[in-house]
């Protein structure tokens, strides 16, 4: 099946490889699917839970997505929208998208997040210590051509079309709060900023807030499922090797190419590791520990 992809673009996006996590998710769940990180929503988007609780600490993200929600966004007011900035955009060039930059840190505007969310540097979502919008311009004056309007317009459809019928409660929410709300039927997944990698996350990101969220994953009373980087070509992620070693969890493994980032060095492949305290379809009951091999050696299966 084709695969659902959200309005809104960020770092470590998991769009390539929501298959594989689809596939891991033991059917159905019975509770609440749960995302303290929820971010894009591209995978609750694809999992289609009936019930979510979806939070994330970036009010920006859950405003345009409650506002979809709500009906106060709607197809026909993005594309209004995105037409008529698009056009200013094009006559005034670089200077219209820091009057719209300007404006949202002032106002926090929906629908001036998206147009920046799309027409800044490499889709990248960065705030700076005072909470403001700080990423460049992409230079592309031309960026709001109507095809790329209606892509966009139809992302917000397909979204709207997941959500009808279905119980999704959007919050901004810290993760240790979301995962406290978590019971034993619920299913948490878990796609946190990486450790060492994204550190412009909406409010940072620690190796207090990493340990924070092991630990409080480990005590859960239901399943679930960490999405996090295992490996590149220059470096391995320490914390999976640390910390999720034990007989009870168990590790896939797939490349990943990131094609959001502020630099080349954050568009590498990366070899991307799913976590769960479960046996994931597939694993034929392969503990964690079994998995450990050597980067050197992985790098060549």
């Amino acid at each position: 099946m084709t695969t659902i992809v959200p309005p809104i673009k960020c770092q470590g996006i998991k769009t390539k490889i929501v298959p594989m996590i689809k596939e891991s998710v033991p059917q159905p769940v019975q509770g609440r699917w749960i995302e303290p990180f929820c971010g894009s929503c591209v995978v609750a988007l694809n999992v289609k839970p009936e019930r979510a609780l979806l939070t994330d600490t970036n009010a920006h993200i859950i405003a345009l997505y409650k506002g979809i929600r709500d009906g106060t966004i709607t197809p026909e007011i993005v594309r209004s929208f995105l037409t008529s900035e698009g056009e200013k955009l094009s006559q005034l060039g670089e200077k219209h998208y820091y009057e719209v930059r300007k404006r949202f840190n002032e106002t926090h505007n929906s629908l001036d997040f998206l147009f920046l969310n799309r027409a800044c540097f490499n889709g990248v979502m960065r705030f700076n210590q005072k909470g403001n919008f700080n990423v460049p311009f992409c230079r592309k004056t031309d960026r709001f051509r109507q095809a790329y309007i209606t892509k966009i317009v139809n992302q917000i459809i397909d979204f709207k079309r997941v959500l009808y019928g279905r119980d999704w409660q959007f919050e901004v929410l810290d993760f240790r709060k979301t995962l406290a709300r978590a019971g034993t039927d619920d299913f948490v997944y878990a796609d946190p900023p990486y450790a060492g990698r994204h550190v412009d996350y909406f409010n940072s990101w620690d190796a207090h807030d990493e340990q924070d969220m092991i630990h409080l994953l480990k005590r859960l009373p239901c399943k679930f499922l960490l999405s996090t980087w295992h490996s590149n070509v220059f470096r391995e992620n320490k914390s999976v090797q640390v910390h999720w070693q034990e007989s009870t969890f168990f590790i896939k493994t797939a490349e990943h190419f990131y094609h959001v980032g502020p630099t080349e060095e954050l568009r590498n492949a990366m070899m991307e590791a799913l976590i769960s305290n479960y046996d994931m379809p597939g694993m034929d009951g392969i503990p964690a520990q079994k998995l450990a091999v050597p980067l050197q050696q992985m790098l060549f299966i």
